[in-house]
């Protein structure tokens, strides 16, 4: 893991709307998220499926406009680049995809798949290609050999690999990982993480980690931010946050992760949640979470909570957790006299 320096990565009021095609609805995928990574840091970010994770990913690295807000990258203004701007972007902060399968060219033999993104960002002379390629599946733990197979010559494992040295190719300093290791056999998972935290120590690399799995967030993150319908619910250093967690959502995702004792397990009181995430489009009023939350009370459904800092550097956005510190006020702000003066 990391050391904590000035962040080099900023999202300030993150948000992404979509239209819905054919209905006249709109949906917030992403809604007003704000976070920071520093230099050789690793942010974990963890939620369900449709909570907004990989839509904040690719508003990260550019490949979605935000709908507002505001992305930095050293103290610039990276929200609208385009052109010649953002391929310069996208030689510091790259993406591996989820399915590295989807997103190799299965036409492509693996070497040449590499030596395209040296081509296209015109880092080496072209007869320097083919001996970099090599050297980037060297640095991931392949046989130079590889270049000449095809994605369907590799396994799920090998093919991440793949995409991780496509990444390092232009020698990135921050890599956003969507859910990296979700597709892949758990047998094979251990040595991607490893593999990562290798790239980490060598390359001095920031790593924005995305899953919906809190055991392996805590693996490799030195900072969790915890997303539910688009919103951080919570987020501080990876200790308290998974271990002491304060909203929750936050407490039913840490009770979903199994004890490797069997009896431990068999005797563990596990709270689980009821119901699914509510539709994007109709987001409830109040705490986004307060219809599935057993401690919802009449503020959670009727004042959106603020994400509040209830301990040191450890933040939540929940009515409940804010009165059990002795902070109540910390989560309403200027919203309750704006609910009053309705």
């Amino acid at each position: 893991m990391g050391g904590v320096s000035e962040p080099i990565l900023r999202a300030h009021d993150l948000t992404k709307v979509y239209s819905v095609r054919g209905t006249g609805q709109t949906l917030q995928a992403v809604a007003g998220v704000s976070l920071s990574l520093a230099r050789g840091e690793t942010l974990g970010v963890v939620g369900e499926s449709g909570c907004g994770k990989s839509t904040l990913a690719r508003l990260l690295v550019r490949l979605e406009e935000p709908t507002s807000g505001r992305i930095e990258m050293d103290g610039k203004d990276i929200t609208h680049v385009r052109g010649s701007d953002l391929r310069t972007l996208h030689r510091r902060i790259q993406m591996v995809f989820q399915d590295p399968y989807a997103s190799l060219n299965p036409r492509m033999t693996i070497g040449r798949a590499l030596e395209e993104v040296i081509e296209v960002h015109r880092l080496r002379p072209s007869e320097q290609w083919s001996a970099r390629a090599r050297e980037l599946l060297n640095l991931v733990g392949m046989s130079p050999a590889m270049a000449r197979r095809y994605p369907h010559q590799l396994s799920g494992g090998q093919r991440q690999r793949v995409g991780i040295a496509r990444a390092l190719a232009v020698e990135p300093e921050v890599i956003v990982l969507d859910e990296p290791v979700s597709a892949l056999d758990v047998s094979v998972r251990s040595g991607i993480m490893n593999l990562l935290a290798k790239l980490q120590d060598e390359l001095g690399l920031a790593y924005v980690f995305i899953s919906h799995d809190l055991a392996m967030v805590r693996h490799i993150s030195d900072r969790v931010a915890v997303m539910y319908l688009g919103k951080i619910v919570e987020t501080g250093p990876w200790e308290p946050v998974s271990d002491a967690p304060l909203h929750p959502y936050t407490l039913a995702l840490q009770q979903a992760v199994p004890i490797a004792d069997p009896d431990v397990e068999a005797t563990r009181q596990v709270r689980t949640l009821v119901g699914e995430v509510p539709d994007p489009a109709a987001p409830p009023p109040g705490c986004p979470f307060h219809p599935r939350c057993p401690l919802a009370e009449e503020i959670c459904r009727e004042i959106p909570p603020l994400l509040a800092l209830l301990s040191p550097d450890h933040r939540a956005a929940c009515h409940v957790a804010a009165r059990r510190v002795g902070k109540p006020e910390a989560t309403i702000g200027n919203q309750a006299s704006l609910e009053m003066s309705r």
